[in-house]
């Protein structure tokens, strides 16, 4: 006998009474969470912007620094606290290593290479063990020069042009990792190596957040058609894969022919092509240095670049500590020269300055997530494989217990009684560059970088913010923009050298 219409929506709310019952069973030993709405959970909840502070605020709500977010029957925990994070996603690296299905950027835009991006695996392991193994933390040397060169170069350009100062800044993180990864000198103004990443890497940062588009919720609408209404997504990644592919080939390719030329320097690139291993097959070590080379620009541009804009909003709203940085360096550096990394060891304020940077406004405010690789038991919950935990990284840096009056920027938390850098206080580098075995592979170089760029900046400028008709400061809003690296929105800044002589050291250093 065939089903009549009423058997079929019999059956079909049979089974979404089902589907709701198991979810409520679940709900049961998993965190607290914002209340939800039968079978799609809390998916229309699901902040679109500053969501790191969403989540902070619903931990405080529900008094829990561990939340579950339930999307359309898919779990999401956000971690709050470091503990958590350090008891999970540190001693329990080896199943909470793993990252989130992203059918978006992972299997449409074909970003599934990235090292921060890519599953748990062998390719991830023989990527981060090549990209250690050439910029091992002791070995400073293969990446120093290289930083002083892009900083110096930004003071000169910023005396020429100080109303460009901002946007200078830019090649800074980005000439250093074109020059690292392929050898590149990135031109000072439009070098089409750097359009061509950042054209590439601006839509991955958004596909990168749990959620992002609807078919990381619901993987099957990858199958749907192009010309389907509504698919509008899949022309999207399309275009934005073709971006990917001309960045990633397009730079490996123009390396390899300057290394033909012994028209390049040397870099990860020259140096693995050099150790190719002609035993075996080659076109997949090409592969793997092709990723890894592709990886530093992308995992190093846009954090270290973030960073470096925290700095300048922090110098406009906050000038005493501009003061105080200022007169560190005169007394440790002078005037007949410019800051080097054999200082750092000296400028205590500096170092504390970048830390303060790095907590106040962190670059990646919401850690790349982990996913959890068998099933798991915490603190009386119970996880089931597949659950995708977020390590709220900006609640963790704003703890009051940690931080007391975290909102404000104030680089002496970080001193002791003696004006040393105090290591009883929690270092935000644990948290600000990820967690576990995704933890950044490259953090040193940013460090560097970021710390130089402060000391050399302020040794040599005032910061100032404009002054409008009447007279009044224009500072920054202290608002970033969302993703998974966050940017203050755009502000313009004085840079103002501090004295003649400072633009004689500068012109002086030049490389």
């Amino acid at each position: 006998m065939p089903l009549t219409f009423t058997d079929v929506v019999v059956v079909l709310l049979t089974v979404l009474f089902y589907v709701e019952y198991r979810n409520r069973q679940k709900l049961k030993s998993l965190p607290p969470g914002p209340k939800r709405l039968p079978l799609i959970g809390n998916i229309l909840q699901m902040p679109t912007s500053l969501e790191w502070e969403v989540y902070a605020r619903w931990g405080k709500e529900l008094n829990s620094d561990i939340i579950h977010l339930d999307v359309a029957g898919r779990s999401l925990v956000v971690i709050n606290s470091m503990k958590i994070a350090n008891d999970l996603l540190d001693k329990r690296s080896s199943i909470y290593s793993d990252r989130p299905i992203l059918p978006m950027l992972h299997d449409l835009m074909g970003w599934e290479w990235l090292m921060s991006m890519a599953h748990y695996g062998e390719l991830w392991k023989t990527q981060r063990r090549l990209f250690q193994q050439q910029f091992h933390p002791s070995n400073t040397a293969v990446y120093e020069d290289t930083v002083i060169e892009y900083v110096r170069e930004f003071l000169s350009d910023v005396l020429d042009t100080p109303q460009n100062a901002i946007t200078l800044s830019k090649r800074i993180p980005g000439g250093v990792a074109l020059s690292l990864a392929y050898g590149f000198k990135v031109k000072r103004n439009d070098d089409p190596f750097v359009k061509l990443v950042e054209d590439a890497l601006e839509p991955a940062s958004l596909a990168a957040i749990p959620g992002a588009f609807l078919v990381d919720v619901f993987p099957f609408l990858k199958y749907v058609p192009e010309f389907v209404p509504g698919a509008g997504f899949k022309r999207k990644a399309k275009e934005w894969r073709q971006g990917m592919v001309a960045f990633k080939e397009g730079s490996f390719n123009e390396a390899r022919s300057r290394l033909a030329l012994g028209n390049t320097r040397s870099s990860l690139t020259s140096r693995c092509l050099q150790l190719l291993d002609t035993t075996k097959a080659i076109e997949p070590q090409l592969e793997v240095i092709k990723n890894a080379a592709g990886m530093i620009y992308a995992a190093a541009s846009h954090t270290t670049i973030s960073a470096i804009y925290t700095f300048f909003v922090a110098m406009l709203h906050y000038p005493d500590a501009m003061k105080k940085a200022q007169a560190e360096l005169d007394s440790v550096i002078g005037h007949s020269r410019l800051p080097d990394f054999g200082d750092r060891e000296n400028t205590p304020y500096i170092t504390a300055v970048l830390k303060e940077v790095l907590r106040w406004q962190p670059a990646t405010p919401q850690a790349v997530p982990h996913r959890l690789m068998q099933n798991d038991a915490y603190d009386g919950y119970a996880f089931l494989a597949g659950t995708v935990f977020v390590p709220n990284v900006w609640a963790m840096l704003h703890n009051e217990d940690d931080y007391p009056d975290p909102m404000t920027f104030k680089p002496e938390r970080f001193l002791d009684s003696d004006n040393r850098i105090n290591h009883q206080i929690q270092d935000p580098s644990v948290m600000a560059f990820g967690f576990g075995r995704r933890i950044c592979a490259g953090m040193h170089i940013a460090e560097a970088i970021v710390w130089l760029t402060i000391a050399s900046v302020l040794s040599s400028f005032d910061i100032t913010p404009p002054i409008d008709d009447e007279g009044n400061k224009i500072l920054p809003k202290l608002l970033y923009h969302s993703g998974i690296s966050s940017y203050p929105q755009p502000f313009n800044a004085i840079f103002k050298p501090r004295s003649r002589d400072a633009e004689s050291v500068i012109r002086a250093a030049e490389v």
